[in-house]
């Protein structure tokens, strides 16, 4: 089975390569370490050590995993065309039933930060304006209903 391809800005690829690294150069040698510590204290069957060492090494192999995969399948956001709106641009937004403006940039979703105003090319909004030019009027289907937001500024 094909993994989809995962949109990611170069910044992003590049928080992902150095958290593998760590990951691979630092924290794993940690818990080797700690486990041979643990294992040198006796009786594994009730040793919290060892079991804790044991969960702390599946939770990094398994983010080692996470990574290799999400950066093997990475798609580059480089040119970013200001003509519509696209993963890579940022974009000012006006909710029409109360005037409010807000901006975002719209991102692959490894990359999404609410409180950064990045929202992920899959979320409800993103969907709902990705291809739209500056004002043209969209309508979001979220879980707290339907409402529209017109596209003021792309950049």
């Amino acid at each position: 089975m094909a993994n989809k391809e995962i949109y990611v800005t170069s910044n992003g690829l590049e928080e992902m390569q150095n958290e593998l690294n760590n990951l691979i150069n630092v924290k794993r040698p940690e818990i080797i370490n700690a486990l041979k510590e643990a294992r040198a204290l006796g009786d594994l069957s009730e040793n919290a050590e060892y079991d804790a060492a044991r969960n702390d090494q599946a939770m990094v192999e398994n983010r080692i995993k996470e990574l290799e995969i999400l950066i093997e399948n990475a798609k580059i956001i480089d040119e970013v065309d200001t003509d519509k709106v696209t993963i890579g641009t940022n974009v000012k937004l006006e909710y029409v039933s109360d005037g409010e403006i807000e901006t975002y940039t719209i991102v692959g979703s490894t990359e999404a930060d609410p409180f950064e105003n990045k929202i992920s090319n899959e979320s409800p909004i993103a969907k709902a304006i990705l291809g739209l030019k500056v004002g043209d009027v969209a309508s979001v289907e979220s879980p707290n209903g339907k409402y529209e937001v017109r596209i003021v500024e792309i950049f």
